[in-house]
């Protein structure tokens, strides 16, 4: 009698936030932890809608993607149509190297930098937006238990299949956009943070298909519409492990590490625009009056900077210090987070080693303020179309520096062949384009 056999899926989450990879059997994980599996380097130009960029490999070359066992999610539940089993892991070269394209090797080397420039480890959390494309609930619904009860399915299979997972659920709920919810986790230390996002993702995928759904993560389905952000909150702990985010002395409550590297962030925030919000319609969103962030701005419990300072709140169970915590509101989820957080990490170190100090808080509206205000206090408009930010990239000497004059080339090659597909598409098709790659 013919027996179905268990595959694990090994994955990378790419250069276009995508995760792919290659199944093996269940039976050869131990063996698979070793060798790993085969990888053409030419995949990492494979663009989120499956057509390739130019690549500087073409036909050539090997890479050998490594499962790390840790990263595991294997979740049975066919009552519930939901039966999944993958693994993420690191591309090396064939002499077992890590490869400098690897975008989660790009976190882990960026993270090093951190813990050698300034003893400091990083906790962060992806909080993240998505909609289902078809449900079609009414207008009246916004953050309300009418909108919630429809998905309340839904939502339990997900907080249940993200526990199982090894993710420590948060909240989730009916967001204010048509069809729009927003699910929150516990924060993880390091490559862990942004392992997280990646499995969150595909459970969101799998669970939405379980109950009927198909889930987009896309930053603006309608140009017109409620956007979709991706919230990246980060703290930091040094070396024994205390949180070192917080002084109640320092300017808006930070220690000075973390002015400094909020200062890095927000100096270099251009330079990283074509990293964090990488798609041709993540610019659409970033604009004023949309809660998103449009201006290279730090806020105070502010949902419209692009670096606000979270609230901490005297009656929670947990002290200050561990509460105390920066959110970066400029991202979306068409990127690798590995990337994204590397981004952040490599911006904020080059404020630490410059010495750098937290600029003040704005409390008013920036779009009204005249250009030469807004100079006069160092605060621009982040880039306004994908095509900007890529040349605010490719100009940057500090990106070569953190990332490497390999990576610039085929990430701006990438993001090139993105934007080339789909150039004789109208602002509608394009929009839909995204939303059903993501």
């Amino acid at each position: 009698m013919l027996k179905s056999e268990d595959i694990v899926y090994a994955c990378t989450c790419d250069f276009a936030g995508k995760t792919r990879g290659k199944g093996f059997p269940a039976s050869d994980m131990e063996k698979r932890l070793k060798r790993g599996i085969g990888w053409a380097p030419t995949n990492t130009q494979i663009t989120c809608f499956d057509a390739i960029a130019p690549s500087p490999f073409g036909a050539l070359g090997d890479r050998v993607l490594i499962p790390d066992a840790a990263t595991r999610v294997t979740l049975r539940a066919p009552e519930m149509g939901l039966s999944e089993d993958f693994v993420l892991g690191d591309l090396h070269t064939t002499d077992g190297q890590p490869w400098a394209l690897c975008p989660r090797s790009i976190l882990k080397a960026a993270l090093e930098r951190l813990k050698r420039v300034a003893g400091l480890t990083v906790v962060a959390s992806f909080e993240h937006e998505f909609q289902f494309r078809d449900a079609g609930m009414a207008r009246g619904t916004a953050y309300s238990l009418q909108g919630f009860r429809p998905n309340r399915v839904f939502a339990e299979r997900l907080m249940g299949a993200m526990r199982e997972a090894g993710l420590e659920p948060d909240t989730i709920m009916k967001e204010y956009g048509v069809d729009q919810f927003e699910v929150t986790m516990d924060p993880a230390q390091g490559v862990t943070a942004a392992d997280h996002s990646v499995i969150l993702r595909q459970l969101v995928y799998a669970v939405a298909e379980s109950c009927g759904h198909a889930a987009t993560f896309t930053p603006l389905q309608d140009p017109a519409g409620i956007g979709n952000g991706l919230h990246i909150h980060f703290s930091f702990l040094d070396e024994n492990g205390t949180p070192a985010t917080h002084d109640p002395k320092g300017k808006h409550g930070m220690s000075a590490q973390a002015s400094a590297f909020a200062a890095g962030v927000l100096r270099h925030v251009d330079e990283i625009m074509a990293i964090l919000a990488p798609s041709l319609v993540s610019y659409g969103r970033l604009t004023p009056h949309r809660w998103s962030a449009a201006f290279n701005n730090l806020g105070v419990q502010d949902r419209e900077a692009t670096l606000r300072i979270c609230p901490v709140s005297a009656m929670s169970d947990i002290d200050t210090a561990r509460q105390f915590n920066l959110e970066f509101r400029a991202a979306d989820a068409c990127a690798s987070p590995y990337l994204q957080l590397a981004a952040l990490v490599h911006a904020g170190c080059q404020g630490i080693e410059e010495g750098l100090t937290a600029p003040d808080a704005t409390e008013e509206d920036l779009a009204s303020l005249a250009p030469d205000l807004l100079a006069a206090r160092g605060l621009h408009r982040l880039p306004t179309s994908l095509p900007d930010a890529l040349e605010k990239f490719e100009a940057s000497t500090h990106i070569r520096d953190w990332f490497g004059a390999d990576f610039v080339e085929v990430y701006r090659l990438h993001k090139q062949g993105e934007i080339d597909f789909l150039a004789n598409n109208s602002v509608e098709e394009t929009h839909r384009a995204y939303a059903l790659a993501y």
